[in-house]
């Protein structure tokens, strides 16, 4: 059983400095660009056309929606689409003129592959994720006949758990019904881990002393997934690349499940496959190098830090403020420099939400006689770190422009330090002798 004393959960502020180590390279401009190809060529099917089904309706209403802010629900759904689209894919589902057409057969069944293949990337890094997850908490338990009886009861639990989908697939349940018992089972886990860790009285008494799990255990698994709690840093960082892959094969399903749906009124175009082909080519692509990503980033994630590093990071992050940029404003910070070589710093970053964005930065200087200086011109970012050392006393003053923003306002984090000129003491004749 390892130790945690001195040992506190991971916090947000933790986290954010551990991401700041694994940067995502951003997806590439064709997943935005086919997205919005896709999103066109599904609105002209629907123009003449309007959803037929049940199934249509939910999908279409689905697709118009915002992908889920979740990093695991983003995943599900992935899984979601993906098997429905290698459903829609299988031979026997095309529209009898494509099936009997061999080189489009061929396109389709290499998607399909595609999508396979990706698939099993995904129920692999799933299974991985859940066994190191609990893996990790298990070193913290006692190693005897109790870490067995939890082991043993995890396992029957998961055993329960697929015999219900087992159930609901024999009965005829829909892949849509399927993933839908599958996220309340997810939720459920995640559940049953919060009432555990917030468990009070006689019952947290036993959980502690006769179960033997650690007060700091209970501390992480109650508070992990709030919210607002420290996973919030990993979706503000890596959720929007995650909700543009999620909204991307949705609408490749919604497309496909279209033009069969409508294959005898609007026959689909060499064109349409081929935006579909390329389409599948990156998402696949695509998908599977964020999963590789995101699983490196996890694999050497802690749970817990000791006191003293969170009480450190806790410290340096107080100087920092948080405030809302509206759209079409500016936001500035002034100055009040009277000595030269005095030293201006900034650190600044945008939190990000389900679309990324950057806001304007400059930074200026007016001099005694009104005489105004560009220190630093006009760009934009979506974060900066920089500093210079004052040439003339004045006003200083930084500037945060969303004014080019006609919808979006902007989250800003910033510190700013103005740190005067150190001067050496004039030493006298007397001290200058000693």
């Amino acid at each position: 059983m390892a130790s945690t004393e001195g040992l506190v959960p991971i916090t947000r502020i933790f986290l954010a400095s551990y991401y700041d180590k694994y940067p995502f390279t951003p997806l590439s401009d064709d997943v935005s660009r086919l997205t919005s190809e896709i999103r066109s060529i599904t609105s002209d099917l629907l123009k003449d056309s309007p959803p037929s089904s049940q199934d249509e309706s939910l999908l279409l209403k689905e697709a118009e929606g915002e992908s889920p802010h979740k990093i695991d629900e983003n995943m599900w759904k992935n899984r979601e689409h993906m098997e429905e689209i290698i459903f829609l894919l299988h031979e026997s589902r095309c529209p009898l003129p494509l099936q009997d057409d061999s080189e489009l057969s061929a396109v389709f069944n290499s998607m399909r592959d595609k999508f396979q293949k990706t698939l099993n990337v995904l129920q692999d890094f799933q299974a991985v994720n859940s066994d190191r997850v609990f893996n990790t908490v298990m070193t913290y338990m006692p190693q005897d006949f109790r870490g067995t009886l939890i082991r043993q009861q995890r396992e029957r639990s998961e055993r329960n758990k697929q015999a219900e989908v087992d159930m609901l697939v024999s009965s005829g349940g829909s892949i849509r019904d399927q993933y839908s018992l599958l996220w309340r089972q997810q939720m459920d886990r995640r559940r049953q881990l919060a009432q555990l860790g917030s468990a009070t009285g006689v019952y947290k008494t036993l959980v502690k002393y006769l179960v033997g799990v650690p007060q700091v255990l209970l501390d992480f698994i109650r508070q992990i997934n709030d919210d607002n709690g420290p996973m919030e840093e990993q979706r503000q960082r890596y959720g929007p690349s995650l909700y543009s892959l999620t909204e991307m094969v949705l609408l490749i399903r919604l497309f496909i499940s279209l033009a069969w749906g409508r294959f005898e009124a609007k026959k689909i175009t060499r064109d349409q496959v081929a935006v579909m082909e390329q389409a599948v080519d990156v998402y696949t692509y695509e998908f599977r190098r964020f999963i590789t990503f995101i699983s490196e980033v996890f694999a050497n994630s802690p749970f817990f830090i000791s006191a003293e590093a969170a009480g450190a990071l806790e410290a340096r992050n107080n100087d920092y403020k948080e405030i809302n940029v509206p759209a079409g404003k500016t936001h500035e910070v002034s100055l009040s420099v009277e000595s030269v070589n005095s030293y201006i710093a900034w650190d600044f970053s945008l939190i990000q939400g389900k679309i990324n964005m950057d806001i304007g930065f400059s930074v200026e200087c007016t001099d005694p006689t009104g005489k105004k200086t560009l220190i630093l011109p006009y760009r934009r970012y979506e974060s900066d770190q920089g500093n210079f050392s004052t040439c003339v006393s004045g006003n200083y003053k930084l500037i945060w422009d969303n004014s080019y923003s006609a919808f979006f306002k902007k989250v800003l984090r910033y510190k700013v330090d103005c740190i005067p000129p150190v001067v050496e003491p004039v030493l006298s004749a007397g001290e200058m002798e000693e």
